[in-house]
């Protein structure tokens, strides 16, 4: 079996990139390097190639992964510059190894996620912020036995409520001040990610900053994801 994964950068532009066009994006620069996939059998088959995990739109990323397999076996390093070659910038492939494991699908083995949000603080409130306040703010906002969140039901579409608490396993900050002295929060989060639980961000955002009682525009929060863990410690 030729397997393989590839880590790449999605920042820029690019980040606004759904996940089905990004899967185009993807098949197509395959095809122009002239890497054959191996396709599935059966009645509608198709390339065996995805993503470790779906990245939101308009987040960047410093850890996203595909896995794919090909036809005929090919050197790793060789793959990733003719990647290099033909990806859209944004894009950016920074590795590729050869996936001789044997479980089904990194998919299936995503456990959780780190990432990094930033969050402007308005010019009326950022004098009052500094590391203690923000250190006990995020110690008070983890004490509540729960955490509620409106989410989007996948089946109905509508929104319910849904207790988040449980599936953050750290958060941090800091508060920063760019080069033209602006403050802002800068959050590490440490959430489920995978097939069994996942927490999206947006969740975290839309609860820490009213509980903060910081009216901030969410088009101001950028948010990238840092790191995948798995199950069984696989490491890319």
């Amino acid at each position: 079996m030729n397997r393989y994964v590839l880590k790449f950068y999605k920042d820029g532009y690019v980040k606004y990139t759904s996940h089905l066009d990004l899967l185009r994006i993807f098949k197509r620069s395959f095809k122009k390097t002239g890497l054959a996939l191996q396709y599935s059998q059966g009645f509608n088959p198709h390339p065996k190639m995805g993503f470790a995990q779906p990245l939101s739109l308009g987040y960047s990323s410093k850890c996203e992964l595909i896995e794919f397999e090909t036809a005929e076996n090919h050197d790793p390093a060789d793959i990733l510059q003719k990647m290099k070659d033909v990806l859209p910038e944004g894009l950016e492939p920074v590795s590729c190894v050869r996936f001789e494991s044997n479980i089904k699908s990194l998919a299936g083995e995503a456990d959780s996620a780190e990432y990094v949000v930033w969050a402007p603080l308005p010019e009326s409130a950022a004098a009052d912020w500094n590391n203690d306040v923000l250190t006990g703010k995020i110690s008070d906002y983890l004490a509540q036995t729960e955490i509620t969140a409106m989410k989007r039901q996948k089946k109905t579409k509508k929104l319910a409520p849904v207790d988040i608490r449980k599936m953050i396993r750290g958060m941090q900050g800091m508060v920063v001040t760019d080069v033209e002295g602006r403050k802002a929060l800068m959050l590490n989060l440490h959430l489920d990610c995978g097939s069994t639980s996942n927490l999206s961000p947006e969740l975290v955002i839309s609860t820490f900053l009213p509980f903060c009682s910081l009216d901030i525009e969410r088009y101001d929060v950028e948010v990238e994801r840092k790191t995948l863990k798995f199950v069984k410690n696989l490491q890319f």
